[in-house]
């Protein structure tokens, strides 16, 4: 076994003196002794390469990014240490690996397309303390992406194969914040997701529960405003049909942030624990149980896009839908989502098809296959697809923003030829003030830019 160790650390930039100033630092004493614990255990192992999984790389939304070359440099400039330098010598024997193998089991990986050869602080952080006592080892910095946690699970089974093939002794560092929102006085405030988010990592650590990791709702992830999450999927992907020995050396929160330290030790195989397996049949049940509670208006929209991807055809509207869809004419929105995770969506401000029905079908298609944001959906996804569907009221001018209610309206903005538009009720979004300016970056209107306003209302469709 070539994949020795793994660990999950964080990366707070006053955690290395220079930062800190020996101030701010003393309030993360536990997380200090515990990396200081991590970087003596890491010298004694003696890895020949640590890879490095961080979420803030290169990150694209269909693509795990390797940085690319034979090394790299990175300071705490940023943090106001520039004396702080850090070298890395990539292992790029083992890059090519990984690199190969994800190729054969068609996950989008490489080094293609790097944007920032600096090492960021999600690297640093925890290279500074494994430096202090261990220098003689290869790097790989690998960067989170945004597909689904599932697919982070599966780049680390590549990377587990990789590491096997070079016979590398290799340890793992999934570098990772957890909720962002622990403290009204914290950075980014409080949501009560944050501390249910954190305790369900950090429970689940102390289990070896990776399958609960696997399981928490995309919404409480995104609420939480956690970084390291999909590091953490990498991780455990690296350890599957694996028992594992897990201890948690500390976790801490004393910013609004919380900051957990635990080791992870392969201890044998073990069949039973295919976890991916696991997920993908819970998976399909949750959404088999989300597809029994779709009323007319979803079901339309997923058998539209699931029959011209089928079939090759378009559907035509089927009997027996309500007068509602049938007679009215309205503007509508389709949105799909995969594992939480918006996967495509497109709308039409007002009716451009003889009725609801034919405007769910056009846009449903359209969603699947034409938002450019995304690759089209693929057959193999069909079963994980959920569908929202918003039906929207003719728009009203109104003269100003007082006029709106982020959860009642969604709103227009137009300046010449240049028009945006914002759903009202999305996570996230809670005021206007951010409604609006967000419409005005979906349109490319200039803060500067004059802009007229209309505001609209939905019927949501969504199980």
């Amino acid at each position: 076994m070539s994949m020795v160790k793994a660990y999950t650390l964080p990366h707070p930039p006053l955690a290395i003196p220079e930062v800190g100033k020996g101030k701010e630092s003393k309030e993360i004493k536990d997380t200090l002794v515990a990396l200081d614990a991590v970087a003596e255990e890491i010298a004694a192992i003696a890895p020949e390469t640590i890879i490095y999984v961080t979420p803030h790389g290169t990150v694209y939304f269909d693509y795990f990014h390797i940085s690319p070359g034979s090394s790299a440099t990175g300071d705490m400039g940023r943090f106001g240490a520039p004396q702080v330098r850090f070298e890395a010598r990539y292992d790029e024997e083992l890059i090519e690996e990984i690199t190969h193998i994800a190729e054969q089991n068609d996950i989008h990986a490489g080094t293609k397309g790097e944007r920032d050869s600096n090492l960021d602080h999600g690297v640093t952080v925890p290279m500074w303390f494994i430096d202090q006592k261990y220098t003689n080892y290869a790097a790989i910095r690998l960067s989170q992406s945004g597909m689904a946690p599932s697919e982070h699970y599966m780049m680390g089974q590549v990377i587990a194969k990789a590491a096997e093939m070079t016979g590398r002794k290799t340890v793992l560092i999934a570098s990772s914040d957890l909720s962002h929102k622990l403290q009204d006085n914290g950075p980014y405030g409080f949501a009560p997701e944050g501390p249910q988010f954190d305790k369900l990592i950090t429970d689940a650590i102390e289990k070896g529960d990776f399958l609960s990791i696997l399981k928490i709702p995309e919404k409480i992830r995104e609420r939480a405003g956690e970084c390291g999450y999909n590091s953490l999927m990498v991780l455990a992907g690296c350890f599957d049909r694996q028992n594992i020995e897990t201890k948690l050396l500390s976790y801490e929160a004393p910013f609004g942030v919380g900051y957990a330290v635990a080791s992870f030790t392969p201890i044998g195989e073990n069949a039973q624990r295919n976890l991916l397996e696991q997920y993908v049949e819970f998976a399909v049940n949750e959404s088999d149980k989300r597809k029994n509670a779709e009323d007319e208006y979803q079901n339309l929209a997923r058998r539209s896009l699931e029959h011209i991807i089928e079939t090759g055809e378009k559907l035509s509207a089927p009997s027996g839908l309500p007068n509602e869809m049938l007679k009215r004419r309205a503007g509508v929105f389709v949105s799909l989502h995969k594992s939480g995770r918006l996967r495509g969506c497109i709308g039409t401000i007002s009716p451009t098809t003889d009725n609801i029905a034919q405007e769910i079908i056009q846009n449903a298609i359209s969603a699947g296959l034409s938002d450019t944001r995304f690759d089209p959906v693929t057959e193999s996804e069909l079963p994980y697809i959920d569908y929202k569907v918003d039906v929207l009221s003719a728009p009203e001018p109104i003269t100003n923003a007082s006029k709106l209610d982020v959860n009642r309206y969604g709103v227009i903005v137009t300046s010449g030829y240049k028009r945006g538009l914002l759903l009202p009720n999305l996570d996230g979004i809670d005021t206007v003030e951010e409604q609006i300016r967000i419409a005005m970056q979906k349109a490319g209107i200039g803060d500067n830019e004059e802009v007229k306003l209309e505001r609209f209302e939905v019927i949501r469709h969504e199980s």
